[in-house]
């Protein structure tokens, strides 16, 4: 195949990674599917205009509702809305974030900000990539809907919004087919959407996979909605293009590998200077210029390998997001597990970040909402929270509550 008209795409498969091809205009076909888990083990990868797409365990995916229509504003609004979730970009680490509009509505917008995690060793292939993107935007979805699969040996999820992508995550379940874990944290995530007001109305649950016999019954019995079997689709260049570059982040490693070697080259050279002094004063003499060169060289390499390790130190606050532990939606599957059985309880609101939760409600009866405080702190899982539950207020259909939790490693001494 020609290069000037190929496109390659490097994509992660149900078991491993997987290389799809196509020349011209036509629909991308599998070349070689692989049990690999890491893209720089993948070889003999074809010539032609490569695009790698990221897979779902490393993308953190925010989608928010902003009130205005002015773009230029998106950008500032996405920021500030994934800080509060512990979320912030490093300017030294390249491009590792991108935004695309869901969908536009009167006064304001729909909007998916994608955070990359900084790749690791070998999560990039040997042949440089020329663009990069996230795995659920290459497969396509029309209307309202979820997509189930699985990738690179676990189950993920994505939910469509008028065929666009609104919403996507990958689980730690790794059972053969779809079962209560999954349906739970799928059934989390919409509610978290809900309660975020983007209101994901999806009419129907697709099941991407070969085997047309796959046991749905977990799904269908946690869900008032069709759960179909499809095979996957194949995937195709979505629109618009991502802007995610990581390129900066292995470049970076790169500088810190050479300034190492520059360091030790600078440090055996000044030991074996150091030994000559004892025997050739005039020999250290002519070779004085040299050390000078090599100290000047090893101070202008020294800010390079500061700025690289405070952007990696500040790039691993991102696993506030991804950790198990701290994820905003196990937080919150928590909290729902809290609620006092057929106590009438309900949640009006609810922002939670790994070190901060607030939560309003309401209660039918004083003792439904003492209950629900008691059961909070009393949650070891909820352990490493300092809970701040105000008195229940009394109106008209009961009582409405506030309570607040704070990590304890967070607080103001």
């Amino acid at each position: 195949m020609s290069k000037s008209n190929s496109q390659v795409l490097i994509l992660p498969g149900e078991t491993g990674w997987e290389i799809w091809s196509r020349t011209g205009d036509a629909d991308f076909e599998l070349q070689h599917a692989t049990d690999l888990l890491h893209p720089a083990d993948l070889e003999s990868i074809p010539a032609g205009e490569l695009t790698m797409f990221f897979a779902m365990r490393s993308i953190t995916t925010v989608p928010l509702r902003v009130m205005t229509t002015d773009e230029e504003m998106f950008e500032d609004l996405a920021a500030l809305h994934a800080e509060r979730l512990g979320l912030s970009a490093d300017p030294l680490a390249g491009q590792l974030d991108d935004l695309f509009e869901v969908e536009r509505e009167e006064g304001g917008a729909v909007l998916l900000s994608v955070w990359l995690k900084p790749p690791g060793e070998g999560d990039l292939p040997v042949v440089g990539p020329k663009a990069f993107d996230v795995s659920a935007r290459s497969l396509p979805m029309e209307g309202n809907a979820v997509s189930v699969w699985r990738e690179l040996n676990r189950w993920v999820f994505a939910v469509h919004q008028n065929g666009k992508l609104l919403y996507a995550q990958a689980t730690a379940d790794q059972a053969e087919k779809p079962d209560a874990d999954l349906a739970r944290e799928l059934k989390l995530a919409l509610m978290q959407l809900s309660l975020q007001g983007l209101n994901p109305k999806p009419e129907h649950i697709v099941v991407w996979t070969g085997d047309t016999a796959l046991d749905l019954s977990a799904l269908r019995e946690a869900f008032e909605l069709t759960v179909e079997i499809q095979s996957r689709p194949h995937p195709t260049i979505p629109q618009p293009p991502s802007k995610l570059l990581p390129e900066d982040v292995r470049a970076a490693r790169q500088v810190a590998q050479r300034k190492q070697r520059v360091q030790l080259a600078i440090g055996g050279a000044v030991a074996f200077y150091v030994l000559l002094v004892g025997w050739l004063v005039y020999g250290l003499w002519l070779k004085g210029n040299e050390i000078e060169e090599l100290s000047d060289r090893a101070a202008v390499a020294e800010p390079v390998a500061d700025a690289y390790i405070t952007h990696m130190e500040r790039w691993n606050e991102l696993e506030n997001a991804i950790d198990v532990d701290r994820s905003p939606v196990d937080i919150l599957d928590l909290v729902a597990e809290a609620i006092p059985p057929r106590s009438g309880v309900r949640l009006t609101t609810a922002e939670i970040s790994a070190g901060d939760v607030k939560i309003d409600g309401e209660a039918p009866n004083l003792q439904a909402a003492n209950q629900f405080s008691l059961n909070l702190e009393r949650n070891p899982s909820l352990s490493r929270f300092d809970w701040n539950n105000r008195e229940p207020e009394q109106f008209a259909r009961g009582y409405k509550f506030t309570y607040r939790g704070t990590a304890k490693s967070e607080l103001t001494p």
